[in-house]
């Protein structure tokens, strides 16, 4: 039934001409499975197998970014990072400062980085892991469907992203493939091994820009290899909403709702600054200020005419920030909302 209706729907969005559709079908699809009773999961292996080819596909598309990107602009992109973290913290403390929500669960739940990442830090800090789980999936699944219909509205549609005017099934460069897979393959180790969260994107990304910029790597990605990591990925953030989930949400769904919204305007109006102050096109700085998971930016962004080196220079920068700063954050927070309560 998932597969049913992910081929379904990926087919009828490509149609409507939606960048992602191949990642959006399967997204809905599982949401679909999952509210009617279906129970499974995507195994975190598979998982990060998809990871590991995504950020071989950023990898294919970044060569250089450091130095070309953040080196020559970099008070640009410490302005952006830092102005994505002072709303996330704003909003945050606002939600907390109201008792919309509890302790520092709204700082958890709003931090833009790996939506798996942030609910397993934010279980560690005792924050409420379902409503974090429910915020963190929910925002990446409205800023990939807000990010595809802007850019669809904008015309920008067309790159690589719904792979319709592609040759599916033609033939690779074997040992470049070769090469792509031993990459894919050791990442996955080194993050298993180590136990490195968002290693399974992180490494290749970072490993594969160096080595395609030595010359020493040739990433070869085919056709059905990006669908079935895209599927993959939709599929692992539909699946999890759960019925579970989605009946605890309920009662708290009006509330995340609007505090998802408020975020995604606010990275929005970010978004203008940059268009009016740095004369970055505007679906650029949009797709760069969201504050979705890096993977699905990832590939909205090459499905559509944008500086796709950008965008993940911007996403990438905040994510590691967001990592290092968050727990700080999420204790100042919870200390704040145990002291206003007794008091």
């Amino acid at each position: 039934m998932l597969v049913v209706l992910s081929l379904l729907l990926g087919a009828g969005l490509s149609a409507c001409g939606l960048p992602a559709a191949l990642l959006l079908g399967p997204m809905i699809a599982g949401i679909i499975v999952t509210a009617n009773g279906g129970s499974r999961g995507i195994a975190p292996l598979p998982f990060q197998i998809a990871q590991s080819i995504v950020g071989a596909m950023i990898a294919r598309t970044l060569p250089g970014w450091v130095h070309g990107d953040i080196g020559g602009h970099w008070m640009l992109f410490v302005g952006g990072v830092l102005s994505v973290l002072a709303i996330c913290t704003l909003l945050g403390w606002l939600l907390t400062r109201m008792h919309v929500l509890p302790g520092s669960t709204a700082m958890w739940g709003l931090s833009p980085g790996a939506a798996t990442t942030m609910t397993l830090m934010a279980e560690a800090f005792g924050a409420d892991v379902q409503l974090v789980a429910l915020m963190q999936y929910l925002r990446v699944m409205l800023v990939a469907a807000v990010a595809s219909v802007i850019t669809r509205i904008l015309g920008a549609h067309g790159v690589h992203g719904t792979l319709a005017s592609t040759h599916w099934w033609q033939m690779p460069d074997w040992l470049a493939l070769a090469g792509t897979v031993a990459l894919a393959g050791i990442s996955i180790w080194l993050s298993r091994r180590f136990k490195l969260r968002a290693g399974a994107i992180l490494i290749p990304m970072f490993a594969g820009m160096l080595l395609v910029h030595l010359g020493w790597l040739k990433i070869e990605l085919p056709v059905w290899l990006l669908v079935g990591a895209y599927a993959i990925i939709g599929w692992h953030v539909g699946l999890k909403f759960t019925r579970p989930l989605l009946q605890y949400a309920a009662r708290a769904l009006p509330r995340i709702l609007l505090c998802t919204l408020a975020l995604i305007a606010a990275c929005g109006g970010l978004a203008v600054v940059l268009v009016q102050v740095a004369g970055v096109d505007p679906l650029t700085a949009y797709l760069a200020t969201s504050p979705g998971g890096a993977d699905t930016v990832a590939i909205i962004a090459a499905s559509s005419h944008v500086d796709v080196s950008f965008v993940m220079a911007m996403q990438v920068s905040r994510f590691m920030t967001i990592l290092l700063v968050s727990p700080l954050l999420a204790r100042l927070m919870a200390g704040r909302a145990k002291a206003a309560k007794r008091s």
